[in-house]
């Protein structure tokens, strides 16, 4: 059982969220609820509604790149640095049709695109096709403001950003399997952008020590932004590269920065770089192999790191937002032939399915993993009629099970990495 009582919103945040998510005029009368989820308090389920196939089409277009067309599809407006391209005479005020172009063919500044693009729904926009393309680096904030989006999902712009961190449901899961407690120090070795470095601050109430490190300057610049924001005061961000985290020189004390003296952690989170094959939506699909193979070496290089960095009986959780054997299951296999001083464990709660076969585990290794594979569910629409009609259960079995693909394993590190076997 959670050594957490249940937790209770405040009430400025349960107000905020029926004024605003429960507001009947934003969707068209219908009251969407907000779920709260039973195998994980801290976390609230907002259903989408989509795809919504009246929305008519306007003669002014917008055409977006694909990452930015992403992010409207989960609920984002359009910011001006995504628009590739504007119809000729498109003015500020005007009511425009958003395309994304997932293929990338589409020029800067173009006045027309006649490629393979997707509709994402229909905004009015904020500035002139003009000013748009006017080269001014300052403009960077709202350029298409949605108002008939193809998903109808909330916007998080400026949602009460001290209270609420918008994350895929498996990202959530992670931090409670590793289940970090009070006063403990934990490592999270790739920490970008942070949501899962201040869920692990909060699962601890603040309380003990979060080093969160990533080698990208503005990343880290991020990550201390957040826990700024969300009045968390245990983390600790660093611009550091993860491979070369384990102190060499055991005489220069660096004062608790990187590097770090071997089988010093608590508990460590390698939610790895990946793939990110299980990232949804996503219409642009430009992996090549050579891409795709190249993030096996570089994961184990940091397994590596975070088995030296970790006590004996610590909680390592190694995580990925991909879906392929090679970074995941194959992953697995190699740290319990590599490092005989860790053991798989059971997870709690298990809300994604088992491993998959094909990497020489057993069936009882692959029960221990977590494996969310979003191809388990039909494609299916939501509109207001079945989301009225749909029992509670219901949504929360759709939640667990349509979202993002994404891999879980937990070990524990039964005695130092140092000692041999008798």
């Amino acid at each position: 059982m959670s050594v957490f009582p249940k937790i209770a919103l405040r009430l400025e945040v349960a107000n905020y969220l029926k004024e605003g998510f429960l507001n009947q005029e934003q969707f068209n009368g219908l009251s969407v609820p907000i779920l709260q989820h039973p195998d994980l308090q801290d976390v609230l389920l907002i259903p989408v509604i989509g795809p919504r196939k009246n929305i008519k089409q306007q003669q002014r277009e917008a055409i977006v790149g694909a990452q930015c067309g992403n992010a409207v599809l989960r609920g984002a407006h359009v910011y001006v640095p995504g628009i590739v391209s504007a119809s000729k005479f498109m003015k500020a005020g005007d009511v425009v049709s958003v395309y994304s172009d997932i293929k990338g063919k589409c020029k800067k500044g173009a006045k027309e695109f006649d490629g393979t693009k997707v509709f994402l729904g229909n905004g009015i926009s904020e500035l002139s096709r003009k000013e748009i393309f006017s080269g001014l680096p300052e403009l960077k904030g709202i350029g298409i403001r949605m108002t008939e989006p193809v998903y109808l999902s909330p916007s998080f712009d400026n949602v009460l950003p001290s209270y609420l961190f918008l994350q895929n449901l498996p990202s959530t899961v992670v931090t409670h399997v590793l289940d970090p407690q009070p006063g403990e120090r934990i490592l999270d070795l790739c920490a970008a952008p942070g949501g899962k470095t201040t869920h692990l601050a909060a699962r601890m109430r603040d309380q003990g020590e979060v080093i969160a490190l990533d080698k990208i300057s503005n990343k880290v610049k991020k990550i201390k932004q957040n826990a700024l924001l969300l009045g968390l005061n245990s983390i600790r961000a660093f611009c550091f590269d993860g491979t070369k985290a384990v102190k060499v020189d055991m005489v220069k004390d660096t004062e608790g920065e990187p590097p770090f003296f071997p089988e010093s952690f608590d508990r460590i989170l390698l939610d790895a770089p990946c793939s990110g094959m299980g990232q949804r939506p996503n219409m642009a699909c430009s992996w090549t192999l050579r891409e795709v193979t190249s993030y096996q070496p570089l994961q184990r290089k940091l397994f590596t790191v975070a088995v030296k960095l970790l006590k004996p009986g610590g909680v390592l959780v190694y995580s990925t937002c991909t879906i392929t054997l090679a970074e995941n299951e194959e992953q697995v296999a190699w740290a319990l032939t590599t490092f005989p001083c860790l053991r798989l464990q059971p997870q709690e709660p298990q809300i994604g399915g088992e491993g998959m076969m094909g990497a020489g585990l057993s069936l009882e290794q692959l029960k221990q993993l977590q494996r969310f594979d979003p191809s388990v569910v039909p494609l299916q629409d939501t509109d207001f009629d079945s989301l009225r009609d749909a029992r509670v259960e219901d949504m929360i079995w759709l939640a667990n099970k349509d979202c993002i693909g994404f891999f879980i394993a937990k070990f524990v590190k039964c005695k130092s990495a140092q000692e041999k076997d008798p």
